[in-house]
């Protein structure tokens, strides 16, 4: 297959890294596109209001384009511009941190799956719970068998596949759950401090409450050990509720 490859940790992350490497050693055709900084939490950011610009990489064996904006910017400007090859699937990844239940609103790297999709292309955001990964080489070659064997022609358009990898070695992970994303949401507080210069300033910090995840969602059994599989779809439209405001419908 030909890849289109990026994320929000930026390039040089090693998730990335490590999907880079596990996708050309199954013998894939990898053009990575990714920020050249981090853009965690950026969600589905574009750039308007100034000019993209890109650095190439080619160091020990990688080579990819880093652009000096969002994960978004990164779909939009490689498949449009950067990238001549017909493109069979975008992957995001390996992402610092899960992507579950509310951290989707949130996540650059499902965004970037997401602009993918909205365009047509199959896409898959891939992450590991935890923030301070260390090799996830064997993670990287598992995600690559799931992007082989998915029907991704038998999957509904805009459709993304969402995988997270629990915090352990493969060896220890119980197996692979396709499952709903969790409905409980964040419990956010902020860290106030002062900084050596006597000013004020506050640091985001939060949790979702272990006692609101229902079980069988994909927070639940990622903190169970298991590998998690939920597709994804961007309909926001409440259709329940259009039928109960039906009744404003009128003609002038």
């Amino acid at each position: 297959m030909i890849i289109a490859l990026t994320n929000d940790d930026g390039i040089q992350a090693p998730g990335l890294r490590a999907m880079y490497n596990a996708l050309i050693n199954a013998g894939h055709t990898v053009h990575c596109v990714a920020p050249v900084s981090e853009q965690s939490a950026v969600g589905h950011a574009v750039t308007l209001s100034m000019p993209l610009r890109v650095k190439e990489f080619h160091e020990n064996g990688f080579r990819g384009t880093g652009v000096y904006g969002t994960p978004v910017d990164c779909v939009k400007l490689g498949l449009r511009s950067l990238i001549e090859d017909k493109i069979d699937l975008i992957i995001s990844g390996i992402n610092a941190g899960a992507n579950v239940g509310p951290d989707i609103l949130y996540s650059g790297t499902v965004s970037a799956a997401t602009e993918g999709a909205s365009t047509g292309y199959p896409s898959m955001a891939v992450s590991f719970d935890n923030f301070r990964p260390d090799d996830l080489s064997e993670q990287a070659k598992f995600a690559v068998e799931i992007a082989e064997n998915l029907p991704w022609d038998a999957l509904p358009k805009r459709c993304v596949v969402n995988l997270n990898f629990p915090n352990l070695p493969m060896d220890k992970v119980k197996g692979l759950r396709v499952c709903p994303q969790t409905s409980a949401t964040w419990k956010d507080w902020y860290v106030h401090k002062t900084d050596p210069r006597g000013g004020s300033y506050w640091w985001l910090d939060g949790k979702i409450p272990p006692e609101d995840v229902a079980m069988g969602t994909d927070r639940d059994l990622l903190s169970e050990g298991y590998v998690t599989l939920t597709p994804l779809k961007f309909d926001f439209t409440d259709e329940q509720t259009m039928s109960a405001l039906s009744v404003l419908n009128m003609d002038q």
